[in-house]
């Protein structure tokens, strides 16, 4: 099941390269992420910096808590 905020989130960016590049991680971990991988809280604040706050650090972690379900 793909993870509806980072989908927004790579939208905002231009590609998933681009937030890779802002979170420091490689495109295959955007990827995964994408995928319903999961995450690392501590790249909320990348992300959310990344989207200019387009994504907020809510959206992610609701979105967390709903790949653990």
């Amino acid at each position: 099941m793909k993870n509806q905020v980072i989908e927004k989130a790579i939208s905002i960016c231009g590609s998933q390269v681009k937030l890779s590049q802002s979170c420091g991680v490689s495109q295959v971990a955007i990827s995964y992420w994408l995928n319903g991988g999961g995450f690392n809280a501590k790249y909320i604040p990348k992300i959310v910096k990344a989207t200019e706050g387009k994504v907020t650090e809510l959206e992610l972690l609701h979105s967390l808590s709903s790949t653990e379900a």
